[in-house]
């Protein structure tokens, strides 16, 4: 992909950007190095690589899925200033 200095000041205009002639030429040989390496990037074959997650072949740790405290609502709703219907009651904040 080939891009001017035309390009560069219509993309800075889009984007509310204030560019000097000199920086938009700077802005051009930059971009056009990144479309470069993004044209070699894609000339490479990756059809036989399968996806991965995560760029290191790492596993998370995980723990069992497992209750390790009990049920205390009661308890809970017990020390609550209002409680109905296993449910605790707020004052309205909002009209």
């Amino acid at each position: 992909m080939t891009l001017s200095v035309d390009d560069v000041k219509r993309v800075a205009n889009l984007a509310r950007i204030e560019i000097s002639e000199e920086e938009s030429k700077q802005v051009l040989i930059q971009l056009s190095g990144i479309f470069s390496l993004i044209e070699q990037m894609q000339a490479v074959d990756t059809s036989h690589i399968e996806p991965m997650s995560h760029a290191q072949d790492m596993i998370q740790r995980l723990r069992e899925d497992v209750v390790i405290e009990s049920d205390q609502h009661v308890l809970f709703q017990s020390i609550a200033p209002q409680v109905e219907a296993g449910l605790y009651l707020v004052p309205k904040v909002i009209e």
